[in-house]
């Protein structure tokens, strides 16, 4: 298969020098990759800005903001046999981005706005296409996860904690559409892919 994976975060640019983010560093999205291109499959990574380096054999396409990372998945999605959104996207961008560096005193307060949701709209289009999506929670994970398998229009929730981040391995449980809750204990990241059906 071709398999379209995002990792990363996403940055929503306030000024010049300053954005809205957050603490992804691509591993899951990186892992992920590596084990998918092992197992036989062609990649294509859409890749937020990260400091460390992707694997080795897949297509990489880099990206900043939550609206490139979108039309990226959306022109890669026709060529990709299935889905897995990783990336840690923001979900709300500056309504107003300054073209100059503010200054102390000039940004007391930020108003934001709604960005895209990527997986949302993946999950409009993908026809038979598998999606898994993954849910980061820190309280009513179950219930939140299922509410994202169900709005997503999902295949398959991963479901983690916030103390995956930057960390090798973390303890997953599948979601699945018919209700089924499976719990994978803690995994290395790198063997989650082979949990995932594809």
């Amino acid at each position: 298969m071709k398999i379209l994976i995002t990792a990363g975060p996403t940055r929503e640019p306030i000024d010049p020098v300053r954005y809205l983010s957050n603490r992804s560093t691509g591993e899951m999205g990186f892992a992920l990759a590596q084990a998918a291109k092992e197992a036989g499959h062609e990649v294509v990574l859409v890749l937020g800005p990260v400091h460390g380096q992707p694997p080795l054999g897949v297509e990489v396409y880099g990206v900043e903001t939550t609206a490139e990372m979108l039309q990226a998945v959306l022109d890669f999605l026709p060529q990709c046999d299935a889905v897995i959104c990783a990336a840690a996207v923001s979900d709300y961008r500056p309504s107003q981005t300054s073209a100059r560096k503010l200054k102390r005193g000039e940004m007391t307060t930020i108003e934001l706005i709604e960005n895209p949701d990527i997986a949302a709209e993946v999950g409009e289009c993908r026809g038979t296409r598998p999606l898994v999506v993954f849910a980061l929670e820190s309280d009513n994970a179950i219930e939140n996860a299922r509410r994202k398998l169900e709005t997503k229009n999902a295949s398959l929730c991963v479901l983690n904690g916030p103390d995956a981040i930057g960390a090798h391995h973390a303890d997953f449980t599948l979601v699945h559409p018919d209700g089924r809750v499976d719990p994978l204990g803690e995994l290395d990241k790198s063997d989650l892919f082979e949990h995932l059906g594809l």
